[in-house]
């Protein structure tokens, strides 16, 4: 494993020394153990895409979290030689959708098990930046690119959320033990 490569502004030297210090495992577990963990966890999916001039790019992840509401910021992570990832760093913009049941097909275009022209399998709009917006996704988010961390064959891309669509009475899509999942909505607190 090598050293990550972190391109954080300024403002966030405290988090780039510290994972500039970390050291590098050599005794992490193979990656088949690894994956088989990973599979334990839900997640909601979402399809992550930028859009530079006429060329847009999207992949559908898993990996993505909310860093913070003051500034409200996300990070998600991209693997590294895919177009979308050039796109991101070109455009200095990315957006988020959070997929709804139903949108299966969505998830497996963006996953590559679909179409080549993945964005022909839904209908799509464009925020004022001109990212892509996905109709019908539980929540979508539109971002400015505003640091990034290269770990060995991925990318961490912070971004700064500008504007939001949200429908909360949309269930979303979930992601659990390698299979979409529908999620309970029975159970609270």
């Amino acid at each position: 494993m090598t050293k990550p490569n972190i391109k954080f502004p300024p403002a966030n030297p405290a988090l780039a020394l510290a994972l500039a210090d970390h050291p590098s495992a050599p005794d992490a577990v193979p990656p088949s153990q690894f994956t088989g963990a990973m599979s334990t966890l839900a997640a909601a999916v979402t399809v992550v895409t930028a859009r530079m001039g006429d060329a847009q790019h999207g992949r559908t992840v898993t990996a993505m979290l909310s860093l913070s509401a003051e500034p409200p910021a996300i990070m998600v992570s991209i693997t590294r030689d895919t177009e979308l990832a050039g796109t991101i760093e070109a455009a200095g913009r990315f957006s988020l959708s959070v997929l709804a049941q139903g949108q299966e097909k969505v998830a497996d275009a963006f996953a590559g098990w679909g179409p080549q022209d993945r964005f022909s399998t839904a209908d799509w709009e464009h925020w004022s930046s001109g990212q892509p917006l996905l109709s019908g996704a539980v929540t979508s988010l539109d971002c400015v690119l505003s640091g990034s961390i290269i770990m060995d064959t991925h990318t961490l891309y912070a971004g700064i959320v500008t504007h939001t669509r949200s429908f909360p009475d949309r269930a979303p899509l979930i992601w659990h033990r390698r299979g979409y999942k529908a999620l309970d909505q029975s159970v609270s607190r």
